[in-house]
């Protein structure tokens, strides 16, 4: 589940933007009318509902607790979790870095399609399926681009992934594109070595590494010519001349010289369209998040106590109160006991 706070949402869309025209309405060139902030996120959560693509995790719901500032963006469950830890001191084979690394390819080149970058690209956020391939996760809200590419002007994602323009004090507006491509780079590196190609624990001299130092490969795993090539036009400094995906999915060692080529875009892709119904229905309103939790949690113990109470006061409580089923109130009207009547499993979930 991921979490988002809606007034951060509101702020990043507190001036009217027009979202990125789709399907039959941008091949005829029509401009779509300006959105509210609100309606804007809906549309977008719409559009992220309707992902539907091997390597991306699926967004089942998005449930919106009305008496908190957060969205709950709930995922399917990838009980594999992440692919790799990093650093680790059993890095991936050059054979099966090929497989995850091509599944990343198809997933990036996917969402680019859909006009949105991640921008948070790293091993942590690509999760292992059952069938043992890759499944792109946490890509948010507010990352939908116009046009041929995000042109973005705010830094986001994990230091040890940024990409060096994103750090510079000469650039103020960068490509969304070419920033998932260096963070893909970062993770290539991470597959085959078991660690980040710039390491500092300084921040700042993290940042001037990023910039500065050039790529550097251990002596131990060796790896071919042709994936320390990859590696380097994907950590090439500077964006205009970093590679492009087109370009990775005809690389020599991603297709094996030509062999093993991956699908072509227009065999993957396609606009995912919303209709006004599916925005409407977008988020699904719930009531307090918090307290549906805790009633579960409850259950899954078969008990009504408070299960975030240390075991000596609850007792304190069971014997003043005996015979009763005890449950906190965090209404904040000073902490009273409220009693609750036995209830049936199913009577309580409802």
């Amino acid at each position: 589940m991921k979490v988002l706070s809606k007034k951060k949402l509101m702020k990043q869309y507190g001036f009217p933007r027009r979202p990125p025209p789709r399907g039959a309405k941008a091949a005829q060139g029509d401009q779509p009318k300006t959105l509210a902030p609100l309606e804007r996120v809906y549309q977008e959560i719409a559009i992220l509902k309707k992902l539907d693509h091997l390597n991306i995790v699926k967004l089942i719901e998005v449930l919106d607790d009305s008496s908190e500032d957060n969205l709950h963006m709930a995922f399917e469950l990838m009980k594999k979790g992440p692919v790799m830890e990093v650093p680790t001191d059993s890095p991936f084979t050059e054979e099966q870095t090929r497989v995850y690394f091509r599944d990343v390819v198809l997933g990036i080149e996917y969402l680019h399609y859909q006009k949105i970058v991640h921008r948070d690209i790293k091993p942590s956020n690509l999760l292992l399926g059952d069938d043992g391939h890759i499944k792109i996760a946490d890509f948010g809200v507010s990352n939908q681009f116009e046009g041929n590419d995000a042109l973005l002007s705010s830094t986001a994602g994990t230091p040890a992934f940024m990409a060096p323009e994103t750090l510079s004090d000469h650039r103020k507006i960068f490509s969304g594109k070419a920033l998932d491509i260096w963070a893909m780079g970062v993770t290539l590196y991470c597959f085959v070595f078991g660690k980040c190609p710039f390491i500092d624990e300084y921040i700042l001299a993290l940042h001037n590494k990023i910039r500065n130092k050039p790529v550097e490969f251990p002596e131990t795993p060796v790896i071919s010519e042709e994936l320390k090539s990859l590696i380097l036009r994907m950590l090439d400094k500077n964006p205009d001349t970093r590679i492009t995906i087109p370009e990775i999915k005809v690389h020599p060692w991603v297709t094996k010289d030509g062999t093993d080529p991956l699908p072509l875009e227009e065999e993957h892709c396609s606009v995912v369209e919303v209709t006004e119904e599916e925005v409407r229905n977008s988020v699904k309103l719930i009531p307090s998040l918090s307290a549906v939790i805790l009633v579960k949690s409850m259950l899954r113990k078969r008990s009504f106590g408070n299960p975030f109470e240390c075991p000596s006061r609850r007792e304190e409580r069971s014997m003043s109160a005996p015979g009763n089923l005890l449950m906190k109130d965090s209404s904040g009207d000073g902490g009273k006991d409220t009693e609750l009547p036995e209830v049936h499993e199913d009577e309580a979930l409802s």
